[in-house]
């Protein structure tokens, strides 16, 4: 990150990084598998039989005392025919039409999937069994006008097994309390464009991460879901939190939107062809190595939207992705709803004392500072390798070498002529975006050089023995590399920046030359 930060200094008011969303899950451990559910009903003496009728009587007690908390706050409950409906932005407006600045603003109540459990006959043994399933039920959605974390929201699902879900944006609570230090800022939706004083504000984020998050959430939790305490008899069973989704986001502020609206297009473009797969695997904190039989989903997606463009690379259900927000701040952002795929350094849970080792993240509220250092390692790999778009070098010095013929493992390969048709279709081909993540083939070269006709297959071994002389042409180059244990290519670093610049030269007018030139 201090690479991009002095690269870009004297366009910078500020950069502060930090919690954006959190959504919390709140679960009871034995409910968490059919083996732990038929514990705990041999526990309480319900049997498969009783288990629908028992499972509907907590429900309907549920739904009661949900309404009477609505009732009693005097606040509207309102029941919504689509689940895809902003409930968030709905909330907003009923908290401003009727002036709510702290507590309950409003209940919503709708239909959604859900995990549940369901007793059912056993086709082959024709006996009952307790199976885990997809399904859907009706949750409340409590929102809060917190007076220190500002609008959150408790989702509560209203079947079994009763899921707490808890969503609070780290960005709004960082506004109340530079309200309560009176330190000046501008903020503009869940972002901020300035800040008085950032190394304060910045400390005040890091205040964050010391909260205790069990016991901000039980008492949410009680707040809205009193029945926890008695639906289960004499049974006092505890909730365990988990952090669902974290978002950690660095914002970089500009001073002005000028200054990064004429950066940004060049960030966007570099993201999407300079970045392959072992930048992703490497930027989310994983070994920068693909193994043939290491099974990864990997993809960049790039989406323009009213507020700006989005660059996402995804790594499994994990993703980074940078987008510019109310004109003047550009954020990268870190999401993780997988922790286990990354790793940190901490102790066994059953080890010796002060023993450490690299072991898998996990998804409890205890290891959230550590999903922060985490993400926000992930954060400054991403903006210091954007630190190289600006590339100062002049186009004669950057595809010099390539124009000259080149020595590779003992032979003699031509020089590159990057302006003749043959040549520059070769070059565009390997630096079509589909390519950048997972590299290309023989195949995938011969499919874009020759088409996809019928051919012989004489024909057809004569146009793979020309791709592979080519291929053997970058790669004298350096402008492509194999993928180990592969029959895929991708792009070096130093061939991104030359073929880009080649193809930019290309379509690039005598006259807009000149105008750069004076």
């Amino acid at each position: 990150m201090h690479q991009f930060i002095n690269r870009h200094q004297n366009d910078i008011h500020g950069v502060l990084s930090g919690f954006d969303r959190l959504r919390f899950r709140g679960t009871i451990r034995w409910f968490g598998s059919v083996r732990g559910v038929m514990s705990f009903l041999w526990e309480i003496q319900v049997r498969l039989t009783q288990f629908t009728d028992w499972a509907k009587g907590l429900t309907q007690r549920i739904v009661e005392t949900s309404e009477q908390i609505a009732a009693t706050a005097g606040r509207p409950m309102t029941y919504l025919y689509s689940s895809a409906a902003s409930k968030e932005a709905m909330a907003l407006q009923v908290a401003q039409d009727d002036n709510i600045t702290e507590g309950l603003v409003c209940v919503f109540k709708c239909v959604e999937n859900c995990h549940t459990f369901k007793v059912s006959k056993n086709a082959d043994t024709r006996r009952l069994e307790m199976r885990q399933i997809p399904g859907k039920c009706s949750h409340y959605y409590f929102y809060l006008m917190h007076r220190r974390f500002g609008l959150l929201h408790l989702r509560l699902q209203t079947y079994f097994p009763f899921t707490i879900h808890v969503c609070l944006n780290g960005r709004e609570w960082l506004a109340r309390d530079l309200f309560q230090q009176n330190i000046g800022f501008e903020q503009r939706d869940n972002c901020f464009a300035w800040i008085e004083d950032i190394s304060a504000a910045q400390k005040l984020a890091d205040q964050q991460l010391r909260t205790d998050w069990n016991s901000l959430l039980d008492d949410l939790r009680r707040m809205f879901h009193p029945l926890h305490e008695t639906m289960y008899g004499k049974l006092k069973l505890e909730i365990y939190w988990s952090a669902e989704e974290t978002e950690w986001a660095t914002d970089v502020m500009f001073k002005s939107p000028a200054a990064l609206e004429r950066l940004y297009p060049g960030l966007v473009r570099h993201a999407i062809h300079a970045f392959g797969c072992e930048d992703v695997l490497k930027f989310l904190g994983r070994v920068p190595k693909i193994r043939l039989f290491r099974t990864s989903d990997i993809s960049t997606t790039v989406k323009t939207r009213p507020e700006g463009t989005c660059v996402r690379h995804r790594l499994n259900r994990n993703s980074i992705k940078m987008y510019d927000k109310q004109g003047s701040v550009l954020r990268v952002e870190t999401t993780i709803n997988d922790p286990r795929d990354m790793k940190v350094y901490r102790p066994k849970t059953n080890g010796e004392p002060g023993e450490r080792s690299w072991l898998r993240l996990r998804k409890g509220v205890a290891d959230l500072h550590r999903r922060a250092e985490v993400s926000q390692h992930s954060n400054e790999r991403y903006l210091d390798a954007l630190a190289a778009v600006n590339h100062d070098q002049f186009l004669g010095e950057v595809v010099e070498e390539i124009c000259q013929p080149a020595e590779w493992k003992g032979g003699r390969v031509r020089a590159l002529q990057p302006f003749s048709p043959d040549d520059s279709r070769l070059l565009a081909a390997v630096n079509q975006g589909e390519f950048a993540i997972n590299g290309f083939r023989n195949r995938d070269l011969r499919e874009l050089l020759f088409g996809t006709d019928d051919i012989s297959p004489a024909e057809a071994k004569r146009q793979a023995a020309r791709i592979t002389r080519q291929i053997r042409l970058l790669r004298g180059h350096g402008l492509i590399k194999k993928v180990q244990s592969t029959h895929r290519y991708t792009l070096t670093s130093a061939g991104r920046i030359a073929i880009n610049a080649l193809l930019a030269a290309q379509h690039t007018t005598p006259q807009q030359l000149a105008q750069l030139a004076v």
